[in-house]
């Protein structure tokens, strides 16, 4: 909430002490200036954003249907045209973050090129794309209130109503939302860590995104060959977030723990354990072992440790990585989840290896035991084949209750049947499409989920309507392909992108002409605008 009036009052008595030099600054005008502006430094954004996400996350505890969503965007114009539409359809930008996906940045940002998902990419293409977002969000800002502030001139020039046009601008909802920004393993140790996280916080980023892969190692959450950390390593880690947080006067920063445990079967370092039920003790209870009787069966290399009295070495496989037991995942889960949360963490990321609700649920409450208010960030990930996958469940479940089965194929003689297009209009697919529109629903209720978010939409978007587009365009349809597809859709859907000069900045700049040269300014406005068209 802002005072419009008091800010021009504020500007008038520094106009007054500073003139003659002044007199060709308008008070009104620099007063709206500063309005358009209201975020001076990305610390600016990142004390804010954390104020709204503590606030977010005690309503989520009070009300679990308070949860938050995100998409995940590669560029600042993505973003910025998300929360416009989300301020344009919603009225509103609250409970609507951002989220930066570590993974796009690598295959969209990096300098190299096109990169997987394995930490490959500049790390400071990250803090780069934070503060690339955080300025076309506030130039969001800035082209509605400049719209605003015409209209305030116009009310004012013919008689209108100014004070509902200068309410509006009191009460002026900015674009600028929390973005939760992945850190990845951290690029490096934990010093390497800390000068990351510093870069990401000044440039706004007001939550992090940690994860317990080994850095050098780190794989996509959705393919095979992941290594974890022991947890010491990890916390030193998160400890480093939180130091960079409170250094920079962030108190209210956030961190997210990230597990890739239920998915990983590698590690590549043996903890030591300094007494009995320690946190070393615990992950090195989790791997497969060989028992010996002493240390002449040791190999030169090799390590002894005491499980439960009984000497063992731990299996080392061929490539010098050692192995978890199988059966051991959720428990590790587990005890990441609660070790995070008990040391600095905030929030935490499982990452599954399908959108399930009740698997999700399953581990929420077994660390809800420990710590009662565990709340996830989950990733709708455009990985999972969510129409499969819920058909599945569906199957599943009305075969586990007896119905009648024999109109559709059995999944169990091809993976993929399922997914024919023959079925989309059939009871089973119904069924799971209304159990996909609600997981996020079902997921923030049952499952802990705070905050629901998808990693890689506006990668996958871009590449569909591109596609779309070129082979119209390039085909029989030619200009119909934009005509009709695009800038008929854009115009119906009352999108700011069809007048692309003025969201681009071309009204604002006319605007500040005329502050800064009067009736001198030579604007790119006027009749002979093709924007005008619209």
């Amino acid at each position: 909430m802002t005072n419009y009036n008091a800010h021009i009052d504020t500007l008038s008595s520094l106009r007054q002490s500073n003139l003659p030099q002044w007199q060709g600054i308008n008070s009104e005008y620099a007063a709206r200036m500063q309005l358009q502006n209201r975020f001076k430094t990305g610390l600016d954004i990142a004390k804010y954003t954390a104020k709204v996400m503590r606030e977010d996350m005690a309503a989520y505890d009070g009300d679990s249907s308070q949860y938050t969503q995100s998409l995940g965007c590669w560029h600042g114009f993505t973003a910025q045209q998300m929360m416009m539409a989300i301020k344009r359809h919603q009225k509103t930008t609250k409970r609507s973050y951002v989220y930066l996906s570590g993974w796009m940045v690598a295959a969209l940002r990096s300098e190299f090129g096109p990169l997987p998902d394995q930490s490959m990419h500049e790390k400071t293409a990250v803090p780069m794309l934070i503060e690339e977002i955080y300025t076309f969000l506030k130039q969001a800002d800035a082209r509605e209130l400049d719209h605003l502030y015409k209209a305030l001139d116009e009310a004012k020039a013919q008689g209108g109503d100014v004070a509902a046009i200068t309410a509006q601008i009191d009460n002026f909802e900015t674009h600028v939302v929390p973005i939760i920004a992945d850190i990845d393993a951290g690029f490096g140790n934990e010093e390497a860590t800390y000068l990351l996280a510093k870069k990401m916080i000044e440039a706004g980023a007001c939550a992090i995104q940690i994860e317990n892969q080994v850095s050098d190692a780190k794989q996509c959450g959705h393919q095979a060959g992941k290594v974890t950390v022991p947890h010491e390593d990890f916390l030193a880690k998160i400890n480093a977030v939180r130091y960079a947080f409170l250094e920079l006067g962030v108190d209210d920063g956030i961190i997210v723990a990230r597990t890739d445990s239920l998915g990983a079967s590698l590690t590549q370092k043996i903890p030591v354990s300094k007494e009995a039920g320690d946190l070393a003790s615990q992950y090195l209870s989790f791997l497969d072992t060989q028992p010996i009787s002493g240390g002449d069966d040791l190999l030169e290399g090799e390590t002894a440790i005491k499980l439960n009295g009984q000497l063992c070495k731990p299996v080392r496989l061929d490539n010098g990585l050692y192995q978890f037991r199988a059966g051991t995942e959720k428990d590790r889960v587990v005890l990441d989840c609660v070790t995070s949360l008990q040391h600095g963490a905030d929030l935490l990321w499982i990452e599954t290896e399908k959108p399930n609700v009740e698997q999700i649920a399953e581990l929420v409450n077994r660390v809800r035991e420990q710590v009662p208010n565990a709340k996830l960030v989950y990733n709708n990930s455009p990985s999972f084949n969510w129409t499969l996958k819920f058909r599945e469940q569906v199957y599943s479940q009305w075969q586990q209750d007896g119905r009648d089965l024999s109109a559709y194929p059995d999944p169990s003689q091809d993976p993929k049947v399922l997914m024919d297009a023959s079925l989309d209009g059939s009871e089973l697919a119904k069924e799971a499409d209304h159990h996909v529109q609600n997981f996020q629903r079902d997921g923030a209720r049952e499952a802990g989920i705070f905050h629901h978010l998808i990693t890689l939409p506006t990668y996958h978007t871009a590449a569909l309507s591109t596609d779309i587009l070129a082979e119209g365009y390039f085909g029989d349809l030619g200009m119909l392909a934009y005509v009709r597809d695009v800038q008929r859709q854009e115009i119906r859907r009352e999108q700011a992108s069809v007048k692309h000069q003025d969201l681009a900045g071309s009204n604002i700049g006319d605007t500040h002409k005329e502050y800064f040269c009067g009736e001198n300014a030579l604007k790119a406005g006027g009749e002979a605008n093709t924007m005008n068209q619209f």
